[in-house]
């Protein structure tokens, strides 16, 4: 009975590795008329439209179903005169994610589909505060995380996040 389902494990995997190969998979993936934009750069800007070529950074690119999302602060965006005034972590990470959650869905991710953060705190101490913040962003489980200190951050930000992410919602995609 045991070598039985090996044996059937073992055509499954055979069967899985093949089909790519043949093209069957893309009959029957629901992308198979993105087949043409996988080798496709896409640099987006925040509502997930081509990004103007006069930037130097480009906040959103995704390529190959990964989604990949630039350093954002709490000055990284529109007008936030706020970031400034008080320097808290739990507003300024709010602020943060918000980017992050608004970059991720324009390229066709969602908040779930991040697969690594990393941060850059200006003091270690705000450790806790951010833990507090992303708990209510990450409610299935957090993603990869790296937390790091730094000695400053542009626009007196208290924090820096960038990720990676995959792509779940090929409508999206931009």
């Amino acid at each position: 009975m045991l070598s039985n389902v090996s044996t059937r494990r073992g055509f499954a995997a055979r069967l899985a590795a093949l089909l790519p190969g043949l093209g069957i998979a893309g009959m029957v993936s629901p992308t198979a008329g993105a087949a043409e934009d996988k080798d496709t750069v896409k640099k987006l800007d925040y509502e997930g439209k081509p990004a103007k070529s006069t930037g130097f950074i480009t906040p959103l690119i995704v390529h190959n179903g990964v989604i990949y999302i630039a350093g954002q602060g709490a000055h990284s965006r529109g007008d936030n005169s706020d970031a400034g005034k008080t320097p808290d972590i739990e507003m300024h990470t709010r602020m943060v994610m918000e980017n992050v959650k608004t970059l991720v869905e324009a390229g066709g991710g969602t908040m779930d589909s991040i697969l690594q953060l990393t941060v850059f705190l200006t003091k270690l101490d705000d450790y806790d505060g951010l833990n507090k913040v992303f708990k209510t962003y990450f409610p299935n489980g957090g993603p990869a995380r790296t937390c790091v200190a730094v000695a400053a951050l542009p626009g007196q930000s208290l924090l820096e996040i960038n990720c990676t992410a995959a792509v779940v919602n090929t409508a999206k995609k931009g």
